[in-house]
């Protein structure tokens, strides 16, 4: 029943930019903490960017901030990845993914803090 959707991947050449979007089906995102992860291959899944509703605290990787921003339209009920100045490190299976945290809490940017996630989206950095 809650389903989220990643669209906005491809290919692209080192310096170029993405939008990634993730649709929310069966919810609403706005009660929701939202985090967009990646997995490069023969790699872990890692954390690139969450953001709490109970908090105005974002998180980035070090390795993206700066260049990522982490969005949400509520009216959409969508949320959003815009990639800038992107590497060939950059490649991976992007996801998204949500979780409910406990109330007055908010949920840590890894993997086993999300429990709804999305079927991915491949980005491919390269000239």
């Amino acid at each position: 029943q809650l389903q989220l959707v990643e669209s906005g991947g491809g290919l692209v050449q080192p310096g170029g930019s993405l939008r990634l979007s993730c649709v929310a089906s069966g919810f609403t995102l706005d009660s929701y903490d939202i985090g967009w992860f990646r997995q490069a291959p023969g790699k872990e899944r890692e954390g690139v960017s969450c953001t709490s509703s109970l908090s105005p605290g974002i998180y980035y990787a070090d390795s993206v901030r700066g260049r990522f921003t982490i969005s949400r339209d509520d009216a959409k009920n969508t949320a959003y990845l815009q990639m800038n100045s992107l590497e060939p490190e950059d490649t991976g299976i992007y996801y998204c993914a949500v979780t409910r945290p406990p109330p007055g809490a908010t949920a840590i940017c890894i993997v086993p803090a999300f429990d709804v996630w999305g079927q991915g989206t491949q980005v491919t950095v390269s000239s």
